[in-house]
C-alpha cells in the first residue's frame, strides 16, 4: 500500500467516525510488509505523520523556519529546578506581553514528583489567538520561535541550536484548552494512582517512539482519556474551575 493509498483509507475511517491517529495510518503501511508501526524507517514515518497531523489538530501549519532537528524522547526523574525555571519565565512573560495574561505551568514538570521530558511547559491565555502580532514578537524576543499553528493554540520552542527547555503553548482565555489542560495537571497533582498511570503510559511510549514525537503523544492518548475522565468527575464533585488554579499570576 502507498502512502496515498493508506491515507485514503485512514482518512475515509476516521470520517466514518473511528478515533484514528497517526500511529494506525503508520500500521495501514507496516502491515502489509510484515512489520511493525514502529519498525517503519524514520523518514517515512515523518512523512506520513505530516499527513496525519492536520486531520488530527485542526487547521494545523508547521513553521519550518523553527525547525530543531531530531531530538530523542527523554524521560528523566523529577527536577526541583523546575518551578524555579518556569517562575522565571513567567517573570520573563509577563514583563513584555500588553494586558498580563495569564500564566500558568503546564505538562508532567507541573506535578511534584512526576518524571518528565527536561521541558517546561508554560501556557499563556491570551484574549483573541488570531491577533498573533500582538504577542507572538513579544514572546520570540525572549529566544523562541513559532513552531506551529492550529485553530485551538499557538506553539513556539526555543531557538535550533539552545537546550530544549522549554515550550510555551498559547491558548485562547477561557477556552477548553485553557480548561483542560490545568484540570489534567490539578488532578495528577491530588491522585497518585493516576500519576503512576500517565508515568506507566509515558515510559512505554517513550520506549517505542524515542525517535517520533507525533508518535509518542498519540500514544499516551488512551491513558490521558482516562485520567480526564476521573479528573471531570471530581471537578464536578468538589466544584473545582480554572480560577482555582494554584499557579496562576
Amino acid at each position: 500500500m502507498t502512502h496515498d493509498e493508506a491515507f485514503a483509507n485512514w482518512r475515509q475511517r476516521r470520517a466514518a467516525g473511528e478515533s484514528l491517529t497517526a500511529i494506525d495510518l503508520y500500521e495501514l503501511v507496516a502491515k502489509p510488509r510484515g512489520l511493525q508501526p514502529e519498525e517503519l524507517p524514520l523518514e517515512e514515518r515523518l512523512e506520513l505523520g505530516r499527513l496525519a497531523v492536520p486531520e488530527t489538530w485542526p487547521g494545523f501549519v508547521l513553521l519550518p523556519e523553527a525547525e530543531r532537528g531530531r531530538e530523542p524522547i527523554e524521560i528523566v526523574p523529577y527536577d526541583n529546578r523546575w518551578p524555579s525555571i518556569f517562575a522565571q519565565w513567567k517573570k520573563r512573560l509577563l514583563d513584555v506581553l500588553p494586558d498580563r495574561p495569564r500564566v500558568e505551568h503546564v505538562g508532567s514538570t507541573s506535578v511534584p514528583g512526576l518524571a518528565a521530558k527536561p521541558i517546561v511547559d508554560i501556557q499563556v491565555s491570551v484574549a483573541d489567538l488570531e491577533d498573533e502580532a500582538g504577542y507572538v514578537p513579544e514572546i520570540e524576543s525572549l529566544g523562541v520561535r513559532l513552531r506551529s499553528r492550529d485553530e485551538l493554540h499557538r506553539y513556539l520552542v526555543p531557538l535550533a541550536g539552545q537546550p530544549r527547555a522549554v515550550h510555551i503553548h498559547v491558548c485562547p482565555a477561557g477556552s477548553e484548552w485553557e480548561r483542560s489542560h490545568l484540570l489534567f495537571v490539578t488532578y495528577l497533582r491530588r491522585d497518585a494512582s493516576s500519576r503512576e498511570s500517565y508515568l506507566a503510559a509515558k515510559l512505554a511510549a517513550a520506549a517505542k517512539w524515542r525517535d517520533d514525537r507525533w508518535a509518542y503523544t498519540d500514544a499516551k492518548n488512551e491513558a490521558i482519556a482516562a485520567i480526564m475522565a476521573r479528573a471531570e468527575a471530581w471537578a464536578r464533585d468538589t466544584g473545582w474551575s480554572r480560577q482555582a488554579s494554584s499557579s496562576s499570576r
